[in-house]
């Protein structure tokens, strides 16, 4: 049994929490090798069984493989992108490059609003929590509130499939806009547990509200996801200077989806109208 270090933790977990981090934390890249164990021992001033007890739990983790002759390296994962700015969510995006993702219902039941669900002006709301995985592996606890108009709503026809899809089919409502923060969190006893990662390990928390076509908010969530298999994607757009909505008109330029932007549009809507302006008064001037 390793002898604990001087906070009372025993070495080989130190040992393991300092990999962890370098790992999570991507000093230690995937495909990158971890320092020898003969390394390690002198690192550390711990004996080998003090180290091969640490490579083994970042092992079982699924964070490295040992390899006889070839040492220990961080293990290559397959990481799932989420674009943070598209209303879709998790699953729906993920399954669209081709992963298949499971929902399991942990809770669904009706509850007095809060501070934070009141904007659903309900004054009750159906709460719903769900884990979402990809294979055997968790990736999201999701945390959701609905008005409760939507309270007929089973865990039957919520498993498996998507939130947003299914409260279009069955209610005619159609999520089309929202609002969203990130946040880095560590997980705690609960989520650890449910998320299959180490409690205090750093997850990513993206939480917000989306609404209708009417401008009616629709849900208030919260997402805890891992942040050592999903990768938040931006795309981000450069703003318009005064010389660009000064100059000559301009097509507004296409989104990723091939589509424009509101915002896109009413500018080049704007750069048109002061061209034409400025027409009119070289023409009223001749």
């Amino acid at each position: 049994m390793a002898r604990p270090a001087p906070d009372g933790q025993p070495l080989h977990r130190r040992i393991g929490s300092e990999l962890r981090a370098q790992i999570l934390g991507r000093t230690l890249a995937p495909g990158a090798q971890v320092p020898t164990e003969a390394e390690l021992q002198e690192r550390y001033g711990v004996s080998r069984s003090v180290v091969r007890q640490a490579l083994a739990a970042l092992e079982q983790e699924g964070l490295v493989e040992r390899r006889r002759g070839r040492g220990t390296t961080v293990r290559e994962r397959g990481e799932l992108h989420r674009l943070v700015q598209r209303v879709p969510g998790l699953s729906t995006q993920v399954e669209g490059e081709g992963v298949h993702v499971t929902t399991r219902i942990l809770e669904l039941g009706l509850e007095p609003a809060s501070e934070a669900t009141g904007v659903l002006a309900s004054d009750r709301v159906l709460r719903l929590r769900r884990l979402r995985s990809a294979g055997d592996e968790p990736l999201a606890l999701i945390e959701t509130w609905l008005p409760e108009e939507l309270g007929d709503l089973t865990a039957e026809e919520l498993t498996d499939t998507s939130l947003h899809a299914t409260i279009q089919r069955r209610f005619g409502t159609h999520v089309v806009a929202g609002k969203r923060q990130v946040r880095a969190v560590s997980a705690d006893g609960e989520t650890a547990e449910l998320l299959q990662v180490a409690a205090g390990a750093p997850l990513l928390l993206l939480e917000g509200t989306s609404t209708d076509e009417a401008a009616r908010p629709v849900e208030v969530f919260r997402t805890w996801h891992r942040a050592d298999r999903v990768v938040f994607d931006i795309t981000v757009i450069r703003e318009p200077d005064a010389a660009g909505l000064a100059g000559t008109s301009a097509s507004a330029p296409a989104a990723p989806d091939g589509t424009t932007s509101l915002r896109e549009r009413l500018d080049a809507l704007g750069r048109e109208m002061l061209d034409l302006a400025r027409e009119l008064e070289r023409a009223e001037g001749r």
